[in-house]
Parts: structure tokens; C-alpha cells; sequence
């Protein structure tokens, strides 16, 4: 079975310093290397082991691929309400230098992080506004169940002007202003859910992993980038 290592990666920092973040690699310096700029927030838990998944089937097929930890998230020092959507494509760009990337490969609201110049696809994209939809959604069913009911206008403001926690995530003012009109951009290709076959796992309760999806994404990159 092909194994993956941990990296460390010099990330810029909001000061213009730099710091570091950490790196899942599948590495041995091949010529056609993948960047892959992850789901966001609780989806990025539902779909990290999948993610994993499609690049062990990558690395297989020779291809390396790196999934960097962002500002905020995971394994990362940074506080994440201090994190701001600039600030993350900032760094998406770095990793992508400091990786020595040649495509790239987003997914879900990773998509709008993409940095500029590198081909590649975008699977099942989605804005931030629905970004933001879904987890608005989640804390006002959580609040009326707690007999504490909340307004999502309530809660946008509150978020716009003070930042907000939702689902468990602490959201600065500034990321939620920006994610109020972030769209992904039209460059990369587009793989929707449904040419991989069956309901994305970001709609399971639980994180989960299928076989074929993984299969079906990963052979879609493979195809392009070995073609190239």
C-alpha cells in the first residue's frame, strides 16, 4: 500500500512574515505533481479520508499530490478567526510554489482558493454563500431544538459585524463578509458529483470514504494529467 509523510511548509503570514503549516505528501519528486486545496470546515471532516483516498489511487497511477494545511485549520498554530479569505488564497499560492505544482485539484468550496495559472479541475464546487447557508442553517435548527430560537438575518450581522461561531467553527468578520460573495471563477474544469456516480459524502452524517467515488475522481485526474 502506497503511504503518505507529513511536511512542513514556509506559509505567509498577515504581517508578511512567514510560518509554518503542515503538509500531507505523497512525494518522490515525479514530474506531474497535484496540489489538492480541500473542502472547507465540517465538510472538510466528512471528506478528508475520501480525499486521502483519491490521492493514494494518484500516487499509484505516478503522480505526486499534496494536501497543505491552511491557516486555522487542522494541524495549524494559527488562530482561525483571524484568518481571512485572502489571507488563505495567499497561502494556497505559496503552497503551490513551495510544492512545485504543475495541476491542481479543489474541491467543494476549495475551489475558491485556486491560485492563478495552474490548470487543473474543481469537484463539485460550491460559493460561499453556501458555504455560509449551510452552517447558518445548522446552528438555528440546533438553537430551536435548544428552545432558544435565532434568526439567520440575526445571525448575519452579527457575523458580518463581530464574526460568529457556526457548526463548531469560529468565523472572523472579515472571512464572512468575504465568503457573502466569494464564487469560484471559471478557469479550472468542472467534475460534477454526478459523473462519479451515487450522493456526495458531504451529506452523510458521519465522515466516510467510497471506493468507487475515490476511483472514478482520481482516474479523471490521472487521465488529464498524464495525457498532458
Amino acid at each position: 500500500m502506497t503511504s503518505f509523510e507529513f511536511r512542513d511548509w514556509a506559509c505567509p503570514a498577515p504581517d508578511g512574515g512567514r510560518h509554518d503549516e503542515q503538509a500531507l505528501v505523497f512525494d518522490r519528486n515525479r514530474p506531474h505533481r497535484l496540489l489538492v486545496l480541500p473542502a472547507w470546515f465540517d465538510e472538510a471532516n466528512k471528506l478528508r479520508r475520501q480525499t486521502v483516498e483519491v490521492m493514494r489511487r494518484l500516487d499509484a497511477s505516478g503522480i505526486d499530490c499534496v494536501l497543505p494545511d491552511l491557516p486555522g485549520c487542522n494541524e495549524s498554530k494559527a488562530k482561525l478567526p483571524e484568518q481571512t479569505l485572502e489571507v488563505w488564497r495567499d497561502g494556497a499560492a505559496a503552497a503551490a510554489a513551495h510544492f512545485r505544482a504543475t495541476h491542481l485539484l479543489t474541491i467543494r468550496a476549495g475551489a475558491l482558493l485556486a491560485p492563478a495559472g495552474l490548470p487543473g479541475w474543481r469537484y463539485a464546487p460550491t460559493g460561499g454563500r453556501q458555504v455560509l447557508r449551510a452552517m447558518l442553517r445548522a446552528r438555528t435548527i440546533a438553537s430551536r431544538e435548544a428552545g432558544n430560537a435565532e434568526r439567520t438575518e440575526d445571525l448575519q450581522d452579527i457575523g458580518r459585524t463581530d464574526g460568529i461561531e457556526l457548526a463548531g467553527w469560529t468565523i472572523g468578520a472579515a472571512m464572512f463578509r468575504a465568503l457573502e460573495t466569494a464564487e469560484p471563477d471559471g478557469v479550472l474544469t468542472e467534475i460534477e458529483q454526478s459523473a462519479l456516480g451515487g450522493p456526495g459524502l458531504w451529506l452523510r452524517a458521519e465522515p466516510d470514504e467510497d471506493a468507487a467515488q475515490a476511483d472514478a475522481l482520481a482516474a479523471v485526474v490521472a487521465m488529464g494529467m498524464l495525457a498532458a
